[in-house]
This record gives structure tokens, sequence and C-alpha cells, in this order.
């Protein structure tokens, strides 16, 4: 299940760490989708091993942090 790649352990802290910060933003102000945003961009990494679809589920979270305000 878990792929040791560098672009894999990159992507899981990169996403995580943007996660970690949306999820105590949104904690702090009391909105519930960047808390749950940022709670799936922690969490996921742990269950996608392909690179690239790792990569492009974080852009896609990421990018969802902005537009789905």
């Amino acid at each position: 299940m878990f792929n040791l790649s560098a672009a894999n352990l990159m992507g899981g802290l990169v996403f995580g760490s943007i996660g970690f910060v949306a999820f105590i933003y949104g904690k702090r102000m009391n909105l519930w989708k960047p808390m749950l945003l940022g709670l799936a961009l922690m969490i996921y990494p742990y269950f996608i091993s392909d690179d690239v679809m790792m990569i492009a589920i974080g852009a896609l979270g990421t990018a969802g942090l902005f537009f789905l305000r």
C-alpha cells in the first residue's frame, strides 16, 4: 500500500501541510468547507500510492480551497 518514492513522500508532505493550514483556518473561522477540505488533504495521501494520481488529487483539492468559498 505504501509507495516510498520521493515524489510520493514530497507530495504527501506538501499536500498534508496545505491541508493542516486549511483545517486550522477553517476551525478558527468557523467555516466548514476549508475545514473538511483540509482534513481530506491531510488524509488522502495515506490511501493513494500512485504518484501522478496523488498529485492530481492534491492539486484539485488545493484548487477547491480557493474556488469553493
